[in-house]
């Protein structure tokens, strides 16, 4: 609906019909030059909106998405109206032209943010869906050595609490267990490789950082979902082959590390702990329960990609990937014995972890006393030539 009656800022004897409405102080106007006559009312009013939507605790992955997709696309439209954010009648309340108002420091930061992958801190913690059943997320205690001096481990006893990086509150709605696995004999010929259980870490390790990264996942970033669990898991983006828990690891640290894909709310270490915690299970009574349930979301997920995908290439990757998980889901069904193992060197590898974090740390902080500072002192010139 236009606004009815003549433009606030025409010259009396020029005045044109008004065409559009300040949203924020309902004041009518005809054309660009009198929106900038106006001020910057309606810009702030942009601006407000566009930092409303991310800050906003109820926002979405797709409402983020959606939002950014039309900010970008507004940067190729040539209809000078929509270029400051103008429509037609009074108080809209679309994201159109919000790019435009944004100041340069203020694009500068958001273009950061989707960068490092930090976007995703601005929405609601996500919470795991294997916490859904546990007073707190729990992990392995390591136990002093015994009388014969080798160290064990005991399974699923105290709730690790040092590093609470997803909050307190539990999840709900875990995916369900697929209700129809076929047998390992049905899909291969012959024995196992006695390899294979080594890739479980690795499949498990990019499934908790991607859906971390993703708030859990959705539609609109399906195939962004999957490229990025195909890249951070060299067993299924690149069918690679791995002789330990710790390489299978290690494998997936890498690939963060080098930056290829944005580190996530996890870490590397976080999602060390996570790959363990979904091997425990929801105790001995269902060790599998957890890891059957993310193989079995991992196969719907890659389906839906498949279909979505429009190079041959990309769905011929998808549909092995899915092929693998689909082969690991029969595998761990039937080796719900051998899980226990693999959580226990995910465990180890995740302290490891932690403690060489902690001694790097430390030594940092001793140096930077050292030298009072962030940085090394500049070098004295210890002999100097005298002028003749």
């Amino acid at each position: 609906m236009e606004p009815a009656g003549p433009c606030a800022f025409c010259p009396t004897a020029e005045a044109q019909p008004a065409r559009y409405t300040c949203p924020r102080c309902n004041v009518p106007y005809c054309s660009l030059r009198c929106y900038r006559a106006h001020g910057t009312c309606a810009e702030d009013f942009y601006r407000d909106q566009v930092l409303g939507e991310l800050r906003g605790r109820t926002a979405s992955p797709s409402r983020l998405a959606s939002a950014l997709r039309r900010l970008r696309q507004q940067r190729e439209t040539d209809d000078e109206a929509e270029e400051v954010g103008l429509n037609p009648g009074a108080a809209p309340g679309g994201l159109t032209g919000l790019w435009e108002l944004l100041t340069p420091a203020e694009k500068v930061a958001f273009e950061r943010l989707l960068s490092r992958g930090e976007a995703g801190r601005l929405l609601p913690p996500w919470q795991p869906w294997w916490w859904a059943h546990q007073a707190e997320p729990r992990l392995l205690e390591e136990l002093e050595e015994d009388a014969a001096g080798s160290d064990t481990l005991e399974q699923g006893l105290t709730p690790e609490v040092a590093e609470p990086t997803l909050g307190d509150v539990l999840a709900a709605g875990a995916p369900a267990v697929p209700s129809h696995i076929p047998a390992l004999a049905n899909l291969i010929r012959g024995p196992t490789s006695p390899l294979v259980c080594f890739q479980l870490p690795n499949v498990l390790f990019a499934y908790a950082h991607t859906l971390a990264l993703y708030h859990g996942g959705d539609q609109a970033l399906l195939l962004d979902l999957c490229a990025t669990l195909l890249g951070v898991s060299g067993a299924l983006g690149d069918q690679q082959v791995f002789d330990s828990t710790e390489e299978s690891l290690l494998a997936a640290v890498h690939v963060l590390e080098a930056g290829e894909h944005p580190p996530g709310p996890l870490g590397t270490r976080g999602a060390m702990r996570e790959a363990a915690r979904i091997l425990l299970g929801n105790g001995p009574a269902n060790q599998k329960g957890y890891t059957l349930a993310a193989l079995g979301h991992l196969v719907q997920l890659l389906g839906q990609a498949r279909k979505q995908a429009l190079a041959a290439e990309e769905r011929g990757r998808l549909y092995r990937a899915r092929k693998k998980c689909q082969f690991l889901l029969s595998w761990a069904n039937e080796n719900e014995v051998a899980l226990t193992s693999l959580a226990l060197d995910c465990a180890r590898a995740h302290r490891a972890h932690v403690v060489a974090a902690e001694e790097i740390a430390t030594l940092v902080g001793e140096m930077e006393q050292l030298w009072g500072g962030p940085l090394p002192p500049a070098r004295r010139t210890l002999i100097e030539e005298l002028p003749g």
